[in-house]
């Protein structure tokens, strides 16, 4: 993996990231955008030419609370992944890597850095469904739910694509969306780093620590 730097005209535009589903990918796995890469150091991190702004969601957490996203996640550092429970790869595989690499920070470090999971299939992921889940990968994290278009839309803001979900042949819940976390730095909350489903634990485990402080890796 690379270092990358993307351009900012193509993550000004959310329609710039056509993005693949969990499970495997079709039409729709095409390059993300234009990018500049330095081949002479090897990190997962792309970063971003023009940071995005953090979504503004007011969701339902996995206690059946209002969660405003950016009033709660304010001046913290903030990992941001959309995804659904039924996903049979790579969602609970990010969210593994993440509480892999967050379980070797020191405690007071751990408990600063905000790990969200945004539902794609809310229909599906109810609170207590989703709670659930997340409670397999790590207790503390911040687990949201609710109105599809609403979700949608939040995600579209930060280039991340997601259709409405479908039912394959056997009747089992697809949901089309897009792999990346979104690194939100607790100076400004804005988003600069992005990393895609090649990411490992131990590409975390190496980026926490900066991106805990706001620094880029």
């Amino acid at each position: 993996m690379r270092k990358k730097t993307l351009l900012a005209a193509a993550l000004l535009s959310a329609s710039a990231l056509t993005l693949t589903a969990c499970g495997g990918s079709a039409e729709s796995d095409k390059p993300v955008a234009s990018v500049s890469s330095d081949v002479a150091t090897e990190k997962a991190a792309t970063v971003l030419d023009q940071p995005f702004k953090k979504p503004d969601l007011v969701l339902t957490d996995t206690q059946g609370q209002k969660f405003d996203l950016r009033e709660r996640t304010a001046g913290k550092p903030t990992l941001l992944y959309f995804g659904y429970t039924n996903c049979p790869d790579v969602c609970p595989l990010t969210m593994s890597n993440i509480a892999i690499a967050k379980k070797a920070l020191p405690k007071a470090d751990q408990e600063k850095l905000q790990v969200v999971f945004v539902s794609t299939d809310p229909e599906h992921d109810t609170p207590e469904v989703l709670g659930s889940w997340l409670k397999g990968q790590d207790p503390d994290f911040i687990g949201l739910t609710g109105d599809f278009a609403t979700i949608q839309g939040g995600a579209r803001t930060i280039g991340i694509s997601i259709d409405e979900p479908t039912k394959d042949k056997n009747g089992k819940r697809v949901s089309m969306h897009g792999k990346q976390v979104i690194a939100f730095s607790p100076k400004d909350d804005a988003g600069y780093v992005m990393y895609g489903d090649d990411a490992t634990a131990d590409d975390y485990q190496k980026d926490l620590p900066k991106l805990l402080t706001g620094a880029r890796p």
